[in-house]
């Protein structure tokens, strides 16, 4: 009896013992299952950075003329027309999709001075500074083949007085290649740009978003208009309904000036002009009264002149 109650004892710590330790964890160890990842983020393309509003492509509406698209825009017309393959006098049809110039990458980009393009150089002296050399390899010598003559002290002092190596006297593809500097412009490069009064005279319409998309400054038949800030001359003409006789300004990647209602335009299209440089004569045209229309545009969009232009 004795023996029976010692076996359940020790059969109840037994159980208790099992009970008491966790099962062994189990390990999967296929490494063959390749775990979902995320899918890259979707560029949507709409725009071409991340603070330039202006899209990649335009649809022509009724009443547009490419002079007006590239004012809206910020570009010279002739970018976009080439960009689109148009030719003068630049026709475009309502519903026509028109690529804008920023979104093709098959053109050279513009440096930041004017619209001046540096194409880059394509030499074999340019390409040789990024390749890297090949392994040294001893040259094999086909001919002229040596000839071997007795040894005398006459042929030793003629081996003396021969330079250790004949080097070829002709040019290397370097000293031949003259490296193409950017022309020199006088557009004001990056977003800075210094910009004074176009004309004098009392402003007698102040910017208004909705209503009147620069400042109008009254004066004189005649009187000098000036450039506001130095830059190239995208536009000089009568296209644009509305403005007369007009010049455009690009200063930048950023900024343009407008300068409506002259009588008279003194500089051409693809012109440098400099800051202050007399750009035309005030007038009245598609205006009922003699004024300088002025605008300020960045990326198309038109901002108050009198933020930017000093005050007097």
């Amino acid at each position: 009896m004795m023996l029976q109650k010692i076996l359940l004892v020790i059969a109840s710590i037994s159980l208790i013992s099992c009970a008491s330790s966790p099962p062994a964890p189990v390990i999967n160890r296929d490494t063959s299952v390749n775990k979902p990842t995320a899918p890259p983020p979707k560029d949507n393309g709409t725009n071409k950075s991340g603070t330039d509003w202006r899209p990649n492509t335009y649809t022509v509406k009724k009443g547009d003329t490419l002079y007006a698209i590239g004012l809206e825009f910020g570009y010279d017309y002739k970018e976009i027309a080439s960009v689109n393959n148009l030719s003068p006098p630049y026709p475009i049809k309502v519903g026509q999709i028109l690529s804008l110039p920023g979104s093709t990458t098959e053109k050279p980009i513009p440096t930041e001075e004017g619209d001046v393009v540096v194409t880059p150089i394509t030499t074999d002296a340019a390409m040789s500074e990024t390749k890297v050399a090949p392994p040294a390899v001893t040259p094999i010598l086909s001919q002229p083949k040596a000839i071997r003559e007795p040894y005398s002290l006459e042929a030793l002092n003629r081996g003396a007085a021969k330079p250790s190596s004949e080097v070829s006297n002709k040019p290397t593809a370097t000293s031949d290649v003259a490296i193409a500097k950017p022309a020199e412009t006088k557009a004001t490069t990056g977003d800075a740009v210094t910009w004074i009064w176009p004309t004098n005279g009392k402003v007698v319409a102040n910017f208004n978003e909705a209503s009147n998309k620069g400042i109008d400054i009254a004066g004189t038949a005649g009187q000098a208009i000036n450039a506001a800030s130095s830059g190239k001359v995208i536009y000089s003409g009568s296209d644009l309904r509305g403005y007369g006789k007009l010049i455009i300004i690009k200063h930048n990647k950023t900024f343009l000036s407008v300068y409506a209602h002259n009588n008279k335009l003194l500089v051409k299209e693809g012109q440098i002009v400099a800051a202050g440089q007399k750009i035309a004569e005030m007038g009245n045209t598609d205006s009922n009264s003699v004024k300088l229309h002025f605008e300020i545009r960045q990326q198309g969009k038109s901002v108050d002149p009198a933020k930017y232009l000093p005050q007097n």
